[in-house]
C-alpha cells in the first residue's frame, strides 16, 4: 500500500514539475520572409543601380574600346611576324616583286605604281586615298584572299617562304574592315592601311582608333599621339614611322 502511494506521489510531481513539457511556456515563432513592401524596396534599389551601371559603363564606348584593342594586338603581332621575316631572309620582299610597290624612300614623295595596301574589301574606285591632294598618287592594293600569308595576302609579304614556315597562322584585318563609300576613301575608314619603302628597306601599318578613351584629342590615354608617329589621324607600328603621311590634307 505504502509502495503505491508512492508511486502516485512521484507522478504527481512529476506532472507539476516546472521541467515539464506541459507546463513549459511555448516560445514566441518569428514571422519568416518578407513583405510584399520589403521585396518592392529591394526591387527597386536594383533597378536604379541598373541603369547606374550601365550609364556609367557605356555599353557601346566598351565595344568600341575592345575593337580598339584588337586592333592594336593585331598591329603588333603583324609588326613581330614582320621583324622574324625580315631578319630570316637575305632577299626581303616588303612590297611584291622586287619591292615594286614600295616607295623609292620613307619620306619622299609617292610616284606612279606605288602602292597603299588595304585590308579592305575590293572595289577602290578612288584615286584620292584618304583625301590626299597630292600631284603623285598611290594605288590602292586590295587582296581578295586578305588573311593568306603566300605573298597573295592584303600584306604582300611571302612569309610561307620562310625556313620553318610563316610565323603567322593568317594575316588579321580590322574588325569592322569596311569603307564607307568606295569612291571617296577617307582617314576614318576602319581599315588597317600598310606601306613599305625601299630606302631604307622598311614598313608602316596602320589602324584607325574609334573608341573615345583612345582616340578622343587630348586625351591622356590617346594612342594616336603616343605611338612615336608622325599621323595623329592614326595608330602606327612599323620600321619607319613616316612612310605614310602626317595627316588628311597629306597623307602620303
Amino acid at each position: 500500500m505504502i509502495s503505491r502511494i508512492k508511486k502516485s506521489w512521484d507522478s504527481v510531481k512529476c506532472f507539476n514539475s516546472p521541467h515539464s513539457s506541459a507546463s513549459s511556456p511555448r516560445q514566441p515563432t518569428s514571422p519568416s520572409g518578407f513583405t510584399l513592401l520589403e521585396l518592392l524596396i529591394v526591387v527597386s534599389i536594383i533597378a536604379i543601380l541598373s541603369v547606374a551601371l550601365v550609364l556609367v559603363l557605356d555599353p557601346a564606348e566598351a565595344l568600341r574600346k575592345s575593337r580598339d584593342s584588337q586592333r592594336m594586338s593585331d598591329l603588333s603581332t603583324m609588326k613581330t611576324a614582320l621583324g622574324i621575316y625580315l631578319t630570316s631572309t637575305t632577299t626581303p620582299l616588303l612590297g611584291g616583286a622586287s619591292n615594286a610597290g614600295c616607295k623609292l624612300t620613307a619620306t619622299g614623295a609617292y610616284a606612279a605604281g606605288d602602292l597603299i595596301y588595304y585590308s579592305g574589301v575590293a572595289g577602290f574606285s578612288d584615286l584620292l586615298l584618304d583625301g590626299s591632294v597630292t600631284s603623285g598618287q598611290p594605288t590602292a592594293q586590295i587582296s581578295s584572299t586578305p588573311a593568306t600569308t603566300d605573298g597573295l595576302g592584303w600584306i604582300p609579304v611571302p612569309f610561307d617562304n620562310l625556313i620553318g614556315g610563316s610565323p603567322i597562322s593568317n594575316l588579321p584585318v580590322d574588325p569592322v574592315n569596311t569603307i564607307a563609300s568606295a569612291s571617296n576613301v577617307v582617314s576614318t575608314d576602319l581599315v588597317y592601311r600598310y606601306a613599305c619603302s625601299i630606302t631604307p628597306l622598311a614598313f608602316e601599318i596602320d589602324a584607325q582608333l574609334e573608341s573615345a578613351a583612345y582616340a578622343t584629342t587630348g586625351s591622356a590615354d590617346n594612342k594616336k599621339t603616343t605611338d612615336g608617329g608622325n599621323a595623329d589621324l592614326y595608330y602606327e607600328v612599323g620600321t619607319n614611322l613616316k612612310i605614310l603621311g602626317t595627316g588628311a590634307s597629306v597623307p602620303f
